[in-house]
């Protein structure tokens, strides 16, 4: 037997000054950050390296529409990524400085 439980949409998210055009960045920022990454791999990425690219353009694409026209339902990715890379990078720092200080 299968049970289907359906969530409640999130609510919108508050406007304020200035949230069309940093989502707009936020948008376009992490697609191409992906396609460099991409397009600078160390070795040959061939046929998935250009499918991969064209992906990610399709992605920036929507991103960017809901960004400029459904302002009220884009979520930034900076928040919800940023966050946890701050976090992993203050843990790396930590464990440097504890592995720096027990040697010396």
């Amino acid at each position: 037997m299968w049970i289907f439980v359906s969530r409640a949409p999130r609510p919108d998210a508050v406007y304020w000054p200035g949230r069309r055009g940093l989502a707009l960045l936020d948008a376009v920022a992490w697609p191409v950050l992906w396609a460099v990454l991409i397009i600078k791999a160390p070795f040959s990425t061939g046929i998935l390296g250009v499918v991969a690219v064209s992906f990610v353009a399709i992605v920036a694409a929507h991103r960017s529409r809901t960004a400029r026209l459904r302002n009220e339902r884009y979520r930034f990715t900076t928040w919800r990524w940023g966050i946890a890379l701050a976090c992993a990078a203050a843990v790396a720092a930590a464990s440097r400085l504890m592995v720096y200080f027990s040697v010396t």
